[in-house]
């Protein structure tokens, strides 16, 4: 019956979904082990300039005979915190020179390339091709895409943005500004953040403090064990 047949599509869909994740994975991974790259997660002063800092990084990449190298924010996380990604060369001299750029705390993240930059390049015709196959339907609620903080409009923008995250940074920062933008005197919707930890709420705290103080956090592991008690 009609049920029945939508309860097939709901796990097809979602068969197709996994699988396109799949792709975006193993592709994403193939296109880490060409280039020695990673990314660093920084916080700096209020006068660190994260661009300058990253120009300088490839400069001094160019001094050791890298062509072509590659440096650029690549998460925009909240105000003072960025994640930096590209070549370990350039990397490595941003920690050297912490102090020049105004940066109180730099820290390389266990990952094994450069997400969300230029080096990500090979990982995106395998998404792209992958994404073709599933039918891809607007949300029926809001959902806002992290490469421009924006709402997703139709399917084809869907696909197409998707596809886009693969090399853009991710700006984060940008896209709780847009979900908690408010006339004044509005209230703040209720967020919850499901799951082990609770750093998106810090982020969030950061952007929009009062936008945080209608927040709360569901540890599902500590539902499971309860209800298993």
């Amino acid at each position: 019956g009609f049920f029945g047949a939508c309860i097939y599509r709901a796990s097809l869909f979602f068969s197709l979904a996994l699988y396109a994740v799949k792709v975006r994975a193993e592709a994403m991974q193939k296109a880490s082990e060409a280039v020695p790259s990673g990314m660093l997660s920084v916080v700096g002063r209020r006068e660190a300039n994260y661009k300058f800092a990253c120009l300088e990084a490839r400069k001094h990449c160019e001094s050791l005979g890298i062509e072509n190298p590659v440096c650029v924010i690549s998460n925009y996380l909240f105000p003072d915190s960025r994640i930096i990604a590209g070549h370990l060369q350039a990397l490595e001299f941003l920690q050297e020179n912490a102090r020049k750029y105004y940066f109180t705390r730099t820290k390389m993240l266990p990952v094994s390339g450069a997400f969300h930059t230029r080096l990500m390049e090979p990982a995106v015709e395998p998404l792209a091709e992958v994404l073709k196959s599933i039918e891809i339907q607007k949300p029926l609620v809001c959902v806002y895409s992290n490469v421009d903080g924006k709402k997703y409009m139709h399917s084809k923008h869907i696909q197409k943005l998707l596809v886009k995250q693969v090399v853009s940074p991710v700006m984060w920062e940008q896209t709780m500004h847009s979900v908690y933008e408010r006339k004044q005197g509005t209230e703040f919707p209720y967020t919850y953040e499901v799951g082990p930890g609770k750093q998106l709420g810090v982020v969030l705290k950061k952007c929009n403090v009062k936008a945080w103080k209608q927040y709360n956090h569901v540890d599902a592991l500590e539902d499971e064990e309860a209800a298993d008690t």
